[in-house]
């Protein structure tokens, strides 16, 4: 049996994304430092850097009002994904050298097969966004 399963990151997630409301996003955002800190320092996390950068991105957007197209179901699993994240004492305590990253990785893994089109989307309008502003 796995230490650390599909299941568990499943359950994990979903325990999470029920307790985010919007006002968390707000919090959410001003941590973003300390998680993406944590993600580059833990070895098998911080091959999802650039995800959860653009994770932040789209929830920054949708808090801004600025982008809208996306479910609140994504926003609340992306946000329960990244406080797991950063929350030390979770499924396997991060402090447990070789393995505390085991369920963050899967928990992150797991949300973006999830949101993955949302993201898609959102990274798409971003991009024509930022080429319409450049060339306005």
């Amino acid at each position: 049996m796995a230490l650390f399963s599909e299941k568990n990151a499943q359950t994990q997630l979903d325990a999470e994304a029920k307790k985010v409301k919007r006002a968390d996003l707000e919090a959410l955002l001003e941590r973003q430092r300390a998680i993406e800190d944590k993600v580059k320092g833990s070895g098998k996390l911080s091959r999802f850097s650039a995800d959860i950068k653009l994770m932040f991105s789209m929830i920054r957007d949708y808090w801004k009002g600025n982008y809208r197209d996306v479910p609140w179901k994504s926003i609340a699993a992306i946000a329960g994904a990244l406080l797991y994240v950063l929350n030390p004492l979770d499924f396997i305590p991060d402090l447990i050298i070789g393995l505390g990253f085991l369920d963050d990785v899967g928990v992150v893994a797991l949300c973006l097969r999830l949101v993955e089109s949302d993201l898609h989307k959102y990274a798409a309008w971003k991009e024509h966004t930022e080429e319409s502003s450049q060339s306005a």
